[in-house]
């Protein structure tokens, strides 16, 4: 079964909230920047990231790329 890892770089999040839009069982906001809801922390390149695997990709890609800047990383894991 396919797997999915979510990323967000939450420090490039500029907080538009087209994710939580899009798709809220999955994404919300917190203050002026989106979370992941159910995530991981991680230090990532570019910060910190919260990191999730789901089984369904659902709309997580939609909210990718919905939001005007790199911060959204949908990536399949597993088959």
């Amino acid at each position: 079964m396919a797997k999915w890892r979510i990323e967000l770089a939450r420090d490039i999040c500029i907080g538009c909230g087209a994710c939580a839009v899009i798709e809220p069982r999955h994404w919300g906001m917190d203050g002026d920047k989106s979370r992941l809801k159910g995530a991981a922390q991680e230090q990532g390149e570019n910060g910190a990231t919260e990191v999730k695997v789901v089984e369904t990709l659902d709309k997580n890609q939609d909210a990718a790329d919905a939001c005007p800047v790199p911060c959204i990383f949908v990536k399949k894991i597993e088959d």
